[in-house]
């Protein structure tokens, strides 16, 4: 089965071999406190900074899971006013559980088929945090850099946090504009679910000293010690972490992934707007997702093409929230194949 779900994702398949790596090596066996654990996180940690232009000031942190950094980040660094800006589900759910947390947290919803226009938002000069979904998995777009040079201008002392889940590691992402960056490796990284990446610039870090939580489980400064040592508080994924640091390892610089992400997600926009029943769900290039394409057409049509696709040994991936039952989601990760993009393009072209 070939496939195209958006997240869990297809495997890189160099894993296989480097699964049996860590279970000939006792990896799977070793403590989370121990030398050898400590080397390869350390090697892990470097090599994010590394491949993926990470500047060297910011901190690379462990998590459970891309949305594990919704809590941490509100009750971490936050105290009050933080504006969320969002087209799609996991920017509302984003939103939803930070107001759960702070009270006075606003959110806006704006059209996915268009820019986010910031001017037609009221942005107090005391906001501590404005959130972007950097890519939206559910409706399949993504913002622009200039929209958050506009943000950074309108309000110069507000920390800039997006959600890159599903583009980090398969897009360069200018990481200096951004002060809190969190996302998860089954996607783009090509690997298992279960660990989540939280990155922080010095002026979130600041924030998060000033106010001081401790005390309770995975408090983000706790974290920060822990990360000294290149440890976490809690006993962490230590085979999703080895297994990252081995496909990092042997990864193109993401420079070159991005060409490639890029140029391939531009050919499958212009082939799929040729199909006849089916229709892009967002048209705007500005605003196209170039990690996960989302496709449109009745509901009718979209049972049948995901029935025929598993019939010839392809999963497509499902839509999503209000888009479930018209819509359907290819996935453009690193992992995926050009012989395998070719094999999607002979099954719709024959539809």
């Amino acid at each position: 089965m070939i496939t195209f779900n958006v997240g869990p994702s297809k495997i890189n398949p160099k894993v296989r071999q480097y699964l049996t790596d860590a279970y000939d090596n006792h990896i799977l066996s070793i403590s989370h406190r121990s030398k050898e654990f400590d080397d390869f996180s350390e090697k892990c940690l470097q090599l994010l900074h590394q491949k993926l232009n990470i500047p060297s000031d910011y901190k690379i942190l462990y998590t459970g899971s891309a949305t594990e950094s919704w809590e941490i980040i509100a009750q971490d660094i936050v105290s009050s006013k933080a504006i969320h800006f969002f087209n799609g589900e996991f920017g509302k759910k984003w939103f939803e559980y930070a107001k759960f947390i702070n009270s006075e947290t606003v959110g806006h919803k704006y059209n996915e088929k268009e820019p986010i226009q910031l001017s037609n938002y009221t942005i107090a000069n005391d906001t501590e945090m404005l959130g972007f979904t950097l890519n939206e998995t559910s409706t399949g777009t993504k913002v622009d850099k200039n929209v958050i040079l506009e943000a950074k201008k309108i309000c110069p002392n507000a920390l800039i946090s997006i959600d890159t889940t599903s583009c980090i590691g398969g897009v360069a992402i200018d990481f200096e504009l951004y002060d809190i960056i969190y996302g998860s490796v089954q996607k783009c990284f090509g690997l298992p679910a279960g660990l989540g990446l939280l990155i922080v610039s010095p002026k979130a870090i600041e924030k998060a000293k000033q106010k001081n939580v401790v005390g309770r489980y995975n408090s983000l400064l706790t974290m920060l010690e822990q990360i000294k040592k290149f440890q976490t508080n809690y006993t962490p994924n230590v085979l999703n972490i080895y297994l990252l640091y081995r496909v990092l390892d042997n990864s193109m610089p993401i420079k070159e992934i991005d060409t490639l992400v890029r140029n391939r997600a531009y050919n499958l926009y212009h082939f799929v707007s040729t199909l006849q029943g089916f229709h892009l769900h967002v048209n705007n290039k500005e605003v196209q997702s170039d990690t996960v394409l989302t496709v449109g057409s009745t509901p009718e049509n979209i049972i049948k093409i995901k029935k025929e696709a598993k019939l010839a040994g392809i999963e497509l991936g499902s839509g999503y929230g209000s888009l479930k039952d018209t819509t359907f989601r290819i996935a453009n990760f690193p992992s995926i194949t050009e012989e395998e993009i070719e094999t999607l393009k002979s099954f719709l072209s024959n539809i």
